[in-house]
């Protein structure tokens, strides 16, 4: 894959993902909340873009992923759309978007697959009343990418930010949760904040790819969060996490060196100027 992929290729499916599962291709995914990140994710050779409801921390600072709306999600989601060309683009359903009622979970899914033009939603979670959303959808058309471990939405449920299913009844529950899902069909699913050999096993039992956020080597592929992976989140240091640039190192160095350089009269100068 080149670092300008994207302007011309073919745009990926979600069979195109299965097929990278069968051949034990790794799955590419970083997440994108604008056009110009979207854009470099996609042009980078990211298979799966996520507009991720980590935006409500990561872009508005709140502590949860709570207070994220769905309006706000489709806002996000049509920039990233603008940008991305080949790589699959899913949306996160926000909070209380998805559990309510069936009629409910329709109408929000919808409105986000009309109104962004992305290829798929993901929910969190994996028991029956989760897995009835995920048919009700899968039957109307629309393709579910499905989230278990960790999941952020039920953060004071799980009790903070832990690991899931290092006990042996929690690790079952895991098993059933991402069977039940593929069952429900769901196209693919997150494993966050697993057990790598539980994550393993879950991954190779399953015949739909499985994508790790903090679930070790064994998934069918990776997913972190955009501004966690390029150094911008400096606060941010899990023991998952590796940084791939120091992006907010080098805005201090370059926001330094514009404000010196406007104090000191050196910016504009005659180049920057019109006659």
């Amino acid at each position: 894959m080149t670092s300008d992929a994207g302007a011309g290729e073919r745009r990926l499916t979600i069979r195109d993902l299965l097929e990278m599962k069968q051949r034990g291709e790794k799955i590419v995914s970083l997440t994108a909340y604008d056009f110009l990140f979207g854009r470099l994710v996609d042009r980078g050779g990211v298979d799966i873009v996520l507009v991720g409801d980590s935006l409500g921390q990561v872009v508005a600072g709140y502590d949860t992923t709570l207070p994220v709306t769905l309006e706000e999600m489709i806002w996000h989601a049509r920039a990233v759309r603008r940008g991305v060309r080949r790589a699959l683009l899913v949306v996160d359903m926000p909070f209380l978007t998805f559990q309510i009622s069936i009629e409910e979970t329709l109408r929000n899914c919808g409105r986000v697959m009309k109104e962004t033009g992305a290829e798929a939603v993901k929910l969190e979670g994996g028991d029956e009343e989760a897995c009835r959303h995920v048919r009700a959808l899968v039957r109307a058309g629309i393709p579910v990418m499905g989230h278990v471990g960790l999941t952020p939405q039920s953060v004071h449920a799980l009790g903070g930010y832990r690991v899931q299913g290092r006990q042996q009844d929690s690790a079952a529950r895991l098993r059933e949760d991402a069977a039940r899902l593929e069952e429900a069909g769901a196209f693919a699913m997150v494993l966050e904040l697993v057990p790598a050999a539980l994550a393993g096993e879950i991954s190779r039992a399953l015949h739909v790819p499985t994508i790790g956020i903090g679930a070790g080597p064994e998934t069918d592929g990776q997913v972190l969060v955009l501004y966690d992976a390029l150094g911008l989140n400096e606060a941010f240091q899990p023991k998952f996490l590796q940084r791939f640039a120091a992006i907010a190192e080098e805005a201090r160095k370059g926001i330094s060196a514009y404000s010196a350089a406007v104090r000191s009269g050196t910016y504009p100068d005659a180049r920057h100027s019109f006659e």
